[in-house]
């Protein structure tokens, strides 16, 4: 069985198109075709079948795709075996939440570039879980420990959440922790929140959301336009320095970020010093950060 043809295979399964896997590939779809035909004439089998959605891995493609990232793996392990421990080097993409890429990931991975000058990194920031088996991503981060699928995770590092506002709404509208429900709020839009542990308002009793959205920073530039209160990360209240917490010491949330690898990148040398290079920085930068909220009481 030929490697290459495996890695048609593979680009195929995660693009679930000729063309999506061609362009990936550097290569016309005629091509990948005929290649992923000479795969099946080599195992003879069908690996795939064409419907609606486009190309669908049948239940002998699905028996082949975790040898062939075995394989995938292998290969890309073999090769930084050959080019030693020196600085890390290639493109690393990285999925995450958008107030995780937003307020924690970007100086994090600077200083990670900083250091490793060969290294280029991606952040993809979408409000979603990132699939690793169809390579959206080399690794995620997320804000549930997943339970189920061919995964390795690690905790990337906890933080905290607390209530709060403007400066000028809160002087013209003082808030009580028995009057919550009096307030304008800001938040996410309800029936778009794909994690359970995004759901900070109704953790803290609040029954309605005024200004929704499913983002992070549009959510923190209303609280900082003086539109309502919110519930903001510890960790993006440097970036917005008009926001003061309310009531710290009743109203206080704690979560975590999850790094989640594919099960087999673990024999990638690379990407396992990336990884601890992230959660080494993550860590110190989220004491950083929340030392800072310490400080403005």
């Amino acid at each position: 069985m030929d490697w290459d043809d495996l890695r048609v295979f593979l680009a195929v399964a995660r693009a679930e198109s000729l063309s999506g896997a061609g362009r990936g590939l550097k290569i016309d779809p005629a091509t990948v075709g005929r290649r992923i035909a000479r795969l099946e004439d080599a195992v003879g089998a069908r690996l795939f079948v064409k419907g609606p959605q486009g190309y669908a891995l049948t239940e002998e493609g699905l028996r082949l795709l975790s040898h062939a990232e075995r394989a995938e793996a292998a290969m890309e392990g073999a090769a930084e075996a050959l080019h030693g421990p020196e600085g890390l080097t290639g493109q690393i993409r990285i999925g995450a939440p958008d107030g995780c890429a937003n307020y924690l990931l970007p100086q994090v991975l600077a200083r990670i570039c900083d250091a490793n000058p060969g290294l280029e990194v991606q952040i993809v920031a979408l409000p979603r879980v990132f699939n690793l088996s169809k390579r959206e991503a080399d690794m995620a981060i997320a804000v549930s420990r997943p339970e189920a699928g061919r995964l390795t995770v690690q905790k990337l590092t906890d933080y905290k959440l607390h209530l709060a506002a403007s400066r000028d709404y809160l002087a013209a509208y003082p808030v009580r922790a028995d009057d919550l429900n009096s307030h304008r709020f800001v938040g996410y839009i309800p029936d778009m929140i794909f994690d359970k542990e995004l759901d900070y308002l109704a953790a803290i009793g609040v029954n309605s959301v005024a200004l929704a959205s499913n983002s992070v920073s549009v959510q923190l530039n209303w609280l900082r336009h003086g539109a309502g209160l919110g519930v903001v990360h510890d960790f993006a209240l440097s970036a917005a320095p008009e926001l003061v917490r309310i009531l710290p010491d009743e109203i206080s949330l704690s979560r975590a970020f999850w790094l989640i690898r594919h099960a087999d990148d673990g024999r990638v040398e690379r990407l396992n010093r990336f990884a601890t290079l992230l959660v080494q920085e993550a860590r110190a930068e989220m004491t950083r950060l929340e030392a800072y909220c310490v400080q403005l009481g």
